[in-house]
């Protein structure tokens, strides 16, 4: 009685002053050292898109496959029914909007945090653990958001619109300590020593910058990131980031929680509630590259790469859950920074 009594009272002396103390649903069961150490998002003050509920995007979505409607879909298309779609097309298959994007209706914007970071009615994280044996562990931290704005390129030119974006960052653990940590950006990203990234109002959470005026990537700092060149983050670019620290989201407020097996490649949800299905799907969370005959489509000098709308992204099955590097392996020098910066 008297232990219950101390828990509370301190509960209640921590619980005016930090974001993260609200409880969690289905995570009795999540490694603890996966929690201590998540991510906490810095949003920017001035971007308009915020998180996305997961089962809120298929609401406003209707599958396609080469800009024709899947017939043979469900209906409703749910988190617990997606993975069908496999097979309709599978990789084929675009969650394209029931909406003109260009009327901008209000599920696009996704949902905002309220005072504690947890975005109000909307599930928006998505964490999964893979246990790689010998005390090794990598947990990703999956976002979605329901559109992307694409980059600015020269100041005038808006490129890679698209309907859905998932971020990620991942944690690698050795013997239950962080060893280091992945931000995604645009085609690559950056891996860090976690004990070297900034940490959240002086926790051990490393904290992220979503960044405006191009897309919702994670960043390490805050400031002007250009990252046109891969693996260099510099001041000033053809396409810049901006980050700053903007109100706080904390993902694992509402966020679904798995377990990976990759030598089987299949889920288990930690909380008997929480939705599977949806993760076996392969195809695209967006819509397909609008044609140049659209309306909505302009491709700067008819140039492919540089056209205002573009494909959807995959979903967390498509970000090698079982990579051997901390980085995803692309091709692009996986290199483990030791300080911020270039």
């Amino acid at each position: 009685m008297f232990l219950c009594a101390l828990l509370a009272f301190f509960a209640l002396i921590f619980s005016s002053n930090c974001a993260r103390c609200e409880k969690r649903a289905d995570v009795e069961s999540v490694l603890s050292y996966v929690m201590d150490y998540a991510p906490v998002v810095h949003l920017h003050t001035a971007d308009a898109y915020r998180p996305a509920g997961i089962e809120q995007h298929l609401e406003h979505i209707q599958p396609e496959v080469d800009h024709v409607s899947v017939s043979e879909a469900p209906s409703p298309l749910t988190l617990e029914n997606l993975s069908s779609l496999n097979d309709s097309g599978g990789e084929d298959v675009y969650l394209t909007s029931a909406d003109n994007v260009e009327d901008y209706p209000d599920w696009l914007f996704g949902a905002e945090p309220n005072s504690s970071g947890k975005p109000e009615g909307a599930v928006s994280c998505a964490v999964i653990v893979n246990d790689k044996g010998n005390g090794l562990v990598d947990a990703f931290y999956m976002y979605l958001y329901s559109f992307d704005f694409g980059g600015v390129y020269l100041d005038f030119l808006n490129v890679g619109k698209h309907v859905g974006d998932w971020e990620q960052n991942m944690i690698r653990f050795q013997d239950g300590v962080p060893q280091y940590i992945w931000y995604s950006q645009h085609s690559n990203g950056e891996a860090f020593e976690f004990d070297v990234t900034g940490k959240y109002n002086g926790t051990e959470h490393p904290v992220a910058y979503s960044a405006n005026g191009t897309l919702p990537f994670m960043l390490s700092s805050t400031g002007d990131h250009a990252h046109a060149i891969p693996n260099l983050d510099l001041d000033d670019g053809i396409v810049e980031d901006h980050t700053e620290k903007g109100p706080i989201w904390d993902p694992t407020l509402s966020a679904y929680y798995y377990s990976y097996n990759a030598s089987s490649e299949t889920f288990a949800a930690y909380g008997n509630s929480t939705p599977v299905d949806w993760l076996y799907f392969k195809g695209n969370w967006g819509d397909e590259q609008y044609r140049d005959s659209d309306d909505l489509q302009k491709c700067f000098l008819d140039i492919d790469g540089l056209c205002k709308y573009t494909n959807g992204p995959t979903g967390p099955l498509d970000k090698q859950l079982d990579r051997e590097e901390v980085c995803p392996d692309n091709g692009i020098p996986c290199i483990l920074r030791k300080e911020l910066g270039p």
